[in-house]
């Protein structure tokens, strides 16, 4: 999970980098054919020689690509924008909001405990993106966007049947973004990529395959409990590409906000393990 989160978050980096001399939907539209090939060609490699999609999942696989196309869209919009670990910061916000829509929408039951991990853990968004502040970027909204498209996504996963493959679902998300970054495209003066950039393109390519490797390797045989904290590495990395790739360090407010982010997000799905293995238990 720690090298998943590394690969996705060196993928962040050099498609910042991209964005700044090409395109926004021409970088996003690159990345995600050469993306969606390797997802293909990793799952064949993986042994997976069919679709592997169920017919009662169809519904849920065109809503989740929607949501992803959504998180992507408002992630790299405010990516683009804002500091690498800020934004990173602000995503780390999703087990907290996973929690609330469940609690809010679909009548999970959450104790005290978890509802002032919540709270505690919004202040620390509050920490971040500072509003009413000369820090506070509008683009704080967008990443906070994406959060609530990674939330869908998130929930509409967990109903999904074991009989449809992890790779399948990726390989169409991948395929919903790049679709989507094309039609977007034509709107654009596309430019050549040549030089750096290619160099930055093929590293952002081979990463977020690699984070897609290692997070599916990941999900297959760890305990979601324990492995999900890990999560949480990708801000180290988020604060140390974006201090040596762009010069962007965070203050002080920001920093304590972003560590209470993850203080709260951790100690949410510790308690949310602890629950779980409490009627195993019993």
């Amino acid at each position: 999970m720690a090298l998943s989160m590394a690969a996705f978050t060196i993928n962040d980096a050099a498609i910042k980098v991209i964005m700044t001399q090409v395109p926004f939907y021409q970088t996003i539209f690159l990345r995600g054919v050469f993306t969606t090939l390797g997802i293909v060609l990793l799952a064949y490699l993986l042994g997976q020689r069919s679709l592997g999609l169920a017919r009662q999942d169809r519904m849920r696989i065109f809503l989740r690509a929607g949501a992803d196309v959504g998180a992507t869209l408002f992630f790299l919009t405010a990516l683009r924008q804002m500091p690498l670990a800020n934004v990173t910061a602000i995503l780390q916000t999703a087990p907290l909001t996973i929690t609330l829509a469940g609690a809010v929408f679909l009548g999970d039951p959450v104790g005290w405990r978890r509802w002032l991990a919540i709270l505690v853990g919004f202040a620390g968004v509050m920490m971040i993106v500072q509003p009413g502040t000369e820090g506070f970027s509008f683009f704080s909204l967008y990443a906070l966007i994406a959060v609530c498209f990674v939330t869908l996504r998130d929930y509409v996963t967990r109903g999904l049947s074991e009989d449809t493959s992890s790779m399948t679902v990726a390989g169409i998300n991948a395929l919903a973004v790049t679709l989507c970054a094309g039609i977007g495209s034509m709107g654009e003066v596309w430019q050549p990529v040549t030089g750096a950039n290619l160099r930055y393109l093929a590293i952002s390519i081979t990463a977020i395959i690699g984070a897609y490797y290692f997070s599916v390797a990941t999900m297959r045989v760890g305990e979601l409990s324990f492995v999900s904290p890990f999560r949480y590495t990708s801000l180290v990395w988020a604060l140390v590409l974006g201090y040596f790739t762009f010069g962007d360090f965070p203050g002080p407010l920001t920093l304590f906000g972003a560590f209470t982010v993850v203080a709260m997000g951790i100690y949410t799905i510790y308690r949310e393990g602890q629950l779980a293995r409490a009627p195993a238990s019993d």
